[in-house]
């Protein structure tokens, strides 16, 4: 079987619903609220899928010296993840209401943990629901399977990485978070505003269509071969608030044929926790 391993459409999940190799992760999560994700998956999901917590299964506990989403523990999310279903053979899905922002880092975790069969749902529960396919409120029956985790940890930095490719000129930071927060205009989550000298403000909603779906691999293609300005994928470093949206972003280039750009999974939230370290406001 050919395995998805950026999107899938709502088309192709809706004819391997009963398939016991596609194992499908609902994703919703509200940082203002951590509640209404379960919530809303306890009314009605995808049949079949189970609920994946971001601040409690996609993520370490928080530090004083770390970004809000710090990355989990590999060997801890690979035990959930076998106690999930999802064997070395599983095509995983997944999704959320928020046009992939919060699912995609499953994506990105699943693909750093070794497991490269894992896509997007192109346009997520809105498209599943606009086209009437089915939901349902019960919770699917799930057998084990063995998942074995291979970090790869070359696809991450962290903030000294950061630091010394900008000063030498090595890196491509893009930045995911909406324009009024990488200005400093207006900061509505972290303590600190602005951005880190030298990104580029890049919201992830640019790789969407009027929509919420994906661009096409073309109309995704030529816009970031605009922003590399002819230097290779693998020097671009993709960041935002937590480490979150900015997976939206490696996805599209992803989708692109641009492979081999990196996360900086502590992001903002991460790097004004050292005041030595630099903040810019404005464009």
């Amino acid at each position: 079987m050919a395995h998805s391993t950026t999107i899938l459409s709502t088309d192709e999940l809706a004819a391997h619903l009963d398939d016991p190799q596609w194992v499908v992760f609902d994703c919703r999560f509200t940082l203002s609220d951590p509640g209404a994700g379960p919530a809303a998956y306890a009314r009605a999901h995808i049949p079949g899928a189970r609920y994946a917590h971001l601040d409690e299964d996609l993520s370490s506990p928080k530090t004083a010296l770390s970004g809000r989403h710090p990355l989990p523990d590999p060997a801890v999310l690979a035990e959930k993840m076998g106690r999930w279903g999802v064997g070395e053979q599983s095509q995983v899905v997944v999704y959320d209401d928020s046009f992939g922002a919060i699912a995609v880092r499953l994506w990105w975790l699943l693909r750093w943990l070794g497991h490269d069969a894992v896509a997007l749902l192109d346009g997520g529960l809105p498209k599943w629901l606009r086209e009437e396919k089915p939901v349902t409120a019960q919770v699917p029956d799930m057998t084990p399977a063995i998942f074995s985790a291979r970090p790869n940890h070359a696809m991450r930095v962290d903030a000294q990485d950061v630091q010394t490719a900008l000063e030498h000129e090595q890196a491509i930071l893009l930045d995911a978070r909406a324009e009024v927060r990488f200005t400093g205009d207006r900061e509505p989550i972290d303590p600190v505003a602005g951005h880190i000298p030298g990104a580029i403000n890049l919201p992830f909603e640019d790789n969407l269509d009027l929509r919420g779906n994906l661009l096409p691999p073309a109309e995704l293609r030529e816009f970031y071969l605009g922003i590399l300005q002819g230097r290779p994928a693998s020097q671009v470093i993709h960041m935002c608030g937590s480490g979150i949206t900015a997976c939206h972003n490696l996805l599209a280039m992803e989708i692109a044929g641009l492979t081999g750009a990196k996360l900086y999974p502590g992001s903002w939230s991460e790097w004004i926790t050292d005041p030595a370290r630099p903040v810019a406001t404005g464009d």
